[in-house]
This record gives structure tokens, C-alpha cells and sequence, in this order.
């Protein structure tokens, strides 16, 4: 295993639950997943709205395995489960993959909550598990970007209640004043950037209300000893072939076959208590 990563890159991680990799995938590399996500019939006929509490909505595409399609390639290259790996600890499998679209005008909000708080669920154990969020338009606060809350993965796990029927949301009370102690982050990102955040890293995003769409690429690692021990979904272990950094453009505009990425008809939302 090797990683691009500092000893300090992996210490600041550990202390803040988030790390910024700046240009993780090249402009060649980001134009190629952008046009998968725009083309790929898989992508559009999986295609959800995850609705928010003002109106608005994202669409959002979901997978649970990575296969042979540029973007399967791209979450199996060793530059990305490298370094999911350095900062995990110990040798990781795919969880989950998924395109976030939130268009102008009309994309939607996403409550604070921890992606550990829906996963708890599917039967992992402990939170040894994290997100890349890749760019593949500019983000920034007036599209909606990611914002996350410095230092909130050492909280453990929150209780999370429920808003909308596609959304949880983390303990309202005590957000109040984890808000209070705790520093934001708007997660400013240009194609082919990403952050990567802890699985109990509170995270929330804003509408966009912008002329500029924002969509980004998301892939999630679970550690391989952390396998879920349910088994009525298709999260659990599968063993992760790592492909060398080259195989996205030597793949180029390569679209999913059959059903090797295991797309999902629909959000996994627990079922938890509703907030009052």
C-alpha cells in the first residue's frame, strides 16, 4: 500500500475528519467521469430525487459495486483506495458509489447528519469507514457545495431523527451547540478535487439557488473487518481488485454493462423516530 500521503496528512485527518486532495483526478480524468455521468444510460435510468424540506431537490444516481464502467475503474484506482486505505488503517472494500446532481436553481438541501448515522444500519459495527467527494464542477457556497463540521467524528455517533421520508437528520438539540463549538468547513472544490471525510464527520449541504449546477462523484470505503453483518443489501464485502491510476483513460467514456455496478432503485433511509 502505498499512498500519496504525508504522515501529517494522515494526522491532520485523524484530528479533523476531513482532508482536502487537491487534483486527485486530472482534467482528462474528471471530463471523462463528468461525461459518464451525463451519458451513461445506466446513470440516467437509476436516476432519484431526494427531496428537502423547502422544495427543493437533488437527483442522485446510487451503486454499490465497483465495476468496469470509467467510474468503477476510477473508485478501484489505486490513488484513491490507497489513500482510503493509509487512513483507515487496514485494507478496505467498496461500499457504496454515487452521483449527486444538484441543478440550478432547484437542487436541494442536505440535512446535517453522519453517513455512519445511516450505515450503523446496514450493519456495520464501527465507523471505520469514509467518503471521497470528487468534483466535477466548480463547488463553492453559492451552489451548494459540502460543509462540513471540523472535529465532529470524535463526537461518536449521534442519534439522528427523521425530516422528510428521504432524509435523517442529526439530533437537532444538540447540533444547536455543536454548532456553537465547532468550526465549519465549505468544502471549495475545483473539477477533479476531492475531500474525504470520516463516516462520523457531520456534514450538510445548502440549496442551490446559482445559475451553475454542482455535481460531484462520491465513493465510500468500509474496512474489510468491519464487513456488514447484515446481508440483506448488497454493501457487504466483496473483495476490491485495485486497478494502476492510468485504467480511466485507458478505459475512456466506458459505460456500465449489465448489472456489474448493482444499481439501486431507491435511497437507504433507516427508519428512526420523527423530529417533533
Amino acid at each position: 500500500m502505498v499512498s500519496r500521503l504525508t504522515p501529517q496528512n494522515i494526522a491532520n485527518y485523524h484530528e479533523d475528519g476531513l482532508i482536502f486532495v487537491r487534483g486527485l483526478f486530472d482534467a482528462e480524468e474528471t471530463d471523462l467521469l463528468r461525461r459518464a455521468m451525463e451519458e451513461d444510460p445506466a446513470i440516467a435510468e437509476h436516476s432519484l430525487l431526494r427531496a428537502d424540506q423547502q422544495g427543493g431537490a437533488t437527483r442522485i444516481s446510487l451503486w454499490n459495486r465497483a465495476g468496469d464502467s470509467v467510474y468503477g475503474l476510477a473508485a478501484r484506482a489505486r490513488k484513491v483506495v490507497d489513500i482510503a486505505e493509509a487512513l483507515i488503517g487496514e485494507p478496505v472494500y467498496h461500499f457504496q458509489s454515487k452521483l449527486t446532481a444538484k441543478e440550478p436553481y432547484v437542487g436541494g438541501a442536505w440535512e446535517w447528519h453522519q453517513d455512519y448515522g445511516y450505515w450503523y444500519y446496514n450493519g456495520c459495527l464501527m465507523p471505520k469507514m469514509l467518503s471521497f467527494m470528487i468534483a466535477l464542477d466548480h463547488t463553492d457556497a453559492t451552489n451548494g457545495c459540502l460543509k462540513l463540521i471540523k472535529g465532529s467524528h470524535r463526537l461518536g455517533r449521534l442519534d439522528h431523527v427523521q425530516v422528510t421520508p428521504e432524509q435523517n437528520t442529526a439530533d437537532p438539540e444538540r447540533l444547536a451547540y455543536i454548532l456553537e463549538s465547532h468550526e465549519v468547513v465549505d468544502c471549495v472544490l475545483d473539477p477533479g478535487d476531492a475531500v474525504i471525510f470520516h463516516g462520523n464527520t457531520l456534514h450538510c449541504s445548502d440549496q442551490n439557488r446559482s445559475a451553475t449546477r454542482r455535481w460531484t462523484f462520491m465513493c465510500c470505503y468500509n474496512a474489510v473487518s468491519n464487513d456488514t453483518f447484515k446481508k440483506d443489501d448488497d454493501r457487504y464485502y466483496v473483495p476490491l481488485e485495485k486497478v494502476d491510476d492510468d485504467a480511466v483513460k485507458l478505459a475512456g467514456l466506458k459505460f456500465a454493462s449489465g448489472d456489474s455496478e448493482h444499481f439501486t432503485s431507491k435511497p437507504y433511509v433507516p427508519s428512526v423516530g420523527k423530529d417533533s
